[in-house]
């Protein structure tokens, strides 16, 4: 999602040099960066990050996020950028700068990312869709350099084979580890004679996935590949991973061990809200965001902190709307709410009185919120 400057937390920027651009799809290209000595550290990051550009389009400035597409042992920054639209800020990146020309630059954020186990031996699976393959190839790429004992497969949904970015370097991966990495395409515009590969990723995809690629287990003869699946990565458009979500939970993977990655504003919930909660009416609201205080009156707590504040168009700092990126992580200061189930906050930041307002309702007539301390 394209967020103005307005919309997006602070960053630490830093002015890195282009050292290459490659187009490599129609609508998909790729930025690399150099990093210099004196800010390797700065720019050290884990597979799954990200890093947000400073950039101009028509007069505005723009921070927009993009997953990292290298696996940390390799050099540099390199990011996977999709140009949705003839109008999409984007298009400025690629048509306006060019090798040698300096980007500002974020530091690496973001906790779509999972704890490396290099002594053991796990079978994890990932889904991706279109340009939702980026923050995927840098885990694949780093299990595969750190992990021996991992296999790993991939379901990469496209609309046609023409819109498959980095294909190559997939089918490098799949050369070097035939033995532990297995990649699946799937089309949804384009028919190649094999039913199952054609169609989208969603639920029904994957109750055939688990039928008749993920159904027999040459490590195990009394079980099959699903059973072993240790976790779940999922990246691209908010109903892509709310179906694929679901259906791995119900197919009996841990909510714990599912983790998704969002690259568009989303404002549903990934996964069935079942709690309840008592009406609350007339709710005062304030709260401090990039220095500014800010109050108001909530009708009502039938909408999320974050959605009734955006609804009155108040400037408050988001990006997914749905848990998991952590824009609008903020300090509840005053008051109680119903935090719901979340991808971002630790049990350590709940306790402090961490809360994500894109999942949290108001449960008393007061609420104060920092965005700034957190």
């Amino acid at each position: 999602m394209e967020n103005q400057i307005h919309h997006a937390r602070q960053y630490t920027f830093h002015s890195l040099k282009l050292a290459k651009k490659q187009q490599i799809t129609k609508n998909t290209f790729t930025l690399a960066f150099e990093i210099p000595a004196d800010l390797r550290k700065n720019f050290q990051f884990e597979a799954g990050q990200y890093v947000g550009l400073k950039y101009y389009h028509q007069g505005e400035l723009y921070i927009k996020d993009f997953s990292m597409t290298n696996a940390p042992h390799e050099e540099g920054i390199v990011l996977g950028i999709k140009i949705n639209s003839e109008e999409s800020s984007v298009r400025e990146l690629f048509e306006q700068y060019s090798e040698g020309d300096f980007i500002e630059v974020s530091e690496p954020k973001g906790r779509f990312t999972i704890v490396s186990k290099p002594h053991e031996f796990r079978t994890i699976v990932g889904f991706a869709a279109g340009i939702g393959i980026t923050p995927l190839l840098s885990h694949f790429k780093h299990i595969l350099h750190t992990e021996p004992r991992t296999r790993l497969f991939l379901f990469y949904g496209n609309k046609d084979r023409e819109s498959v970015a980095f294909k190559d370097v997939l089918d490098d991966l799949q050369k070097q580890h035939s033995e532990r990495l297995e990649i699946h395409y799937f089309y949804s515009r384009e028919k190649i004679g094999d039913p199952l590969s054609e169609g989208r990723l969603d639920e029904k995809k994957l109750h055939l996935i688990i039928n008749q690629i993920l159904h027999l287990d040459d490590t195990d003869e009394e079980s099959t590949v699903w059973d072993a699946v240790d976790e779940v990565l999922i990246c691209g458009k908010g109903p892509m991973i709310k179906s694929i979500a679901n259906a791995c939970h119900q197919h009996g993977i841990l909510k714990n061990n599912i983790h998704f990655e969002l690259f568009e504003e989303y404002n549903e919930d990934i996964y069935p809200v079942e709690v309840k909660f008592p009406l609350v009416e007339n709710i005062r609201v304030s709260f401090r965001y990039n220095g500014e205080q800010y109050e108001t009156v909530l009708e009502n707590n039938k909408n999320k902190l974050l959605q009734s504040l955006s609804i009155l168009k108040f400037p408050v700092p988001f990006s997914c709307k749905s848990g998991i990126c952590g824009s609008c992580e903020c300090r509840l200061q005053e008051g109680k709410v119903e935090l719901l189930e979340n991808e971002y906050l630790t049990e350590n930041e709940e306790q402090k009185g961490n809360i994500l307002a894109c999942m949290s309702y108001a449960l008393t007539d007061t609420i104060r919120l920092d965005f700034d301390n957190v």
